[in-house]
């Protein structure tokens, strides 16, 4: 089920607030894990038990880690590596298959396996409190439906924010949520919805549009249209999906994290990280990076350390060469800047500004690594946007937008910089302007639903991770 969907917005989320703010408080819980597991099982109701799996493999694991705590490391990773197996079978499993028919001229059958959404996300949150448990940060949840509903939680469940047990552990025992939040947490689901159905979708329609074809149909100029059309749909469908699991969450009292920041306004690919898909950078950081000694250790072992880092990060993303490598190229920058200071804000606005498109061009060639579907496609396309790829242009460049297509292309540029926010913020007390600010998302939810009701193009990109 899609947060941006009819049957979501005025079906599911009204039935389940209600009968969550009727409840006595003791029941909430129950009303949000069963909401939760519908949810789930409304669109993969087989891949319901794989997710129920998950749970009681943790729920015991965490409990052996804490009963037997002489024994705790071989408990915690015998849980690891039973979430890594769910993992690895469903996402990985053909893919290693068809390499090593690949690369041995084999011929071991595909089990075409489908892939159960959001598994990526679950799988990482289970990580997260089992590990949380062994390190003593948390104690041991004894309530297999409490950790249940951390699992299945279903505003963050299918493309996250990525949530950390240690996070919400207290909120899942005891929340309060006001009058006030539950607005707030409105007004973010209404911008994050906007952002994905007026924003991500129209961009995302250019991008399929040019990658659906060959590279020498198209000419430099639309290979760069692609770039930035796709650029601009993934940052507002995950930051917009991001919006309303965050807006969601408010409104049943969970208080998540910040998932973006403004990436685009980066001067470097390390602060592009620090900016982009938060969630997942933290999450690598504490459960990865400082285990493996983080910079506390030798130079080169730092290096080692950001490269594993940012080839499990592409890893994690899919099982396509194309991440893999989408992941090496951010590792390699990342490495980069730490050799030569290049992160470091030098003080000097023209270098800044330098650093700032140097950033911005990093990020629109890996965008495309991370779109084409292979390498070669990749490779062919990043050629063509430097000029050094022949092609035969059969449709003139405006053929692949519309003047409303350049308005919202306009529209996104501005609103994924800080400029639009800072006004509103600058304005939040002014109560003739909060009411134009709240009239203006009562039409743009209105807008963003007749967008609904009208075309069938609503995909979200991290659904597949």
């Amino acid at each position: 089920m899609l947060f941006s969907s009819l049957t979501f917005l005025f079906v599911f989320l009204p039935v389940v607030l209600f009968f969550y703010w009727i409840v006595r408080p003791q029941l909430r819980n129950t009303v949000l894990l069963l909401s939760s597991l519908f949810f789930y099982a409304w669109g993969e109701p087989k891949y319901v038990f794989v997710m129920i799996s998950t749970i009681l493999i943790n729920y015991i694991g965490a409990l052996a880690v804490d009963k037997y705590r002489d024994k705790k490391i071989l408990a915690v990773t015998l849980t690891i590596i039973c979430d890594l197996l769910f993992l690895f079978y469903f996402k990985y499993f053909d893919f290693f298959i068809s390499n090593i028919n690949e690369a041995f001229h084999s011929n071991f059958g595909l089990l075409n396996i489908l892939m159960p959404i959001g598994i990526s996300f679950y799988t990482f949150q289970s990580i997260s409190y089992v590990v949380d448990v062994y390190r003593e940060d948390v104690p041991v949840q004894k309530n297999l439906f409490k950790l249940a509903l951390y699992i299945s939680l279903f505003p963050q469940l299918v493309a996250g924010p990525i949530v950390k047990y240690h996070d919400v552990a207290e909120q899942i025992e005891d929340r309060q949520v006001n009058y006030e939040e539950i607005v707030v947490g409105i007004k973010r689901f209404i911008i994050g919805l906007s952002k994905k159905v007026l924003i991500a979708n129209t961009m995302g329609a250019i991008a399929d549009n040019i990658f659906s074809k060959s590279v020498d149909e198209f000419s430099t100029a639309v290979s760069w249209l692609g770039a930035i059309a796709y650029s601009m749909q993934i940052f507002f469908d995950f930051s917009g999906y991001s919006d309303m699991a965050i807006g969601l969450g408010l409104m049943f009292g969970f208080k998540f994290k910040e998932n973006f920041n403004y990436p685009y306004i980066s001067k470097s690919i390390t602060e592009f990280w620090r900016r982009w898909h938060i969630s997942l950078s933290t999450w690598f950081k504490e459960y990865v990076y400082i285990p493996l000694g983080g910079n506390r250790i030798s130079q080169s072992r730092t290096y080692i350390n950001i490269a594993i880092v940012f080839l499990l990060t592409g890893f994690w993303h899919g099982a396509n060469w194309t991440f893999l490598l989408w992941g090496v190229w951010h590792g390699m920058f990342n490495i980069l800047e730490k050799a030569t200071g290049l992160h470091k804000d030098s003080g000097v606005r023209w270098k800044e500004s330098l650093k700032h498109v140097y950033a911005i061009l990093i990020v629109l060639f890996g965008w495309v690594l991370f779109r084409a579907d292979n390498i070669t496609y990749a490779w062919a396309y990043i050629r063509n946007m430097i000029g050094l790829y022949d092609t035969t242009t059969y449709l003139k460049f405006n053929s692949y937008f519309t003047g409303f297509d350049v308005f919202i292309m306009i529209l996104a540029i501005v609103f994924s910089t800080p400029i639009a926010s800072n006004l509103l913020s600058s304005t939040s007390e002014n109560f003739w302007e909060k009411n134009l600010l709240n009239a203006t998302l009562i039409i743009l939810f209105i807008i963003s639903v007749s967008f609904l009701v009208a075309s069938t193009y609503n995909p979200f990109i991290y659904f597949r991770f």
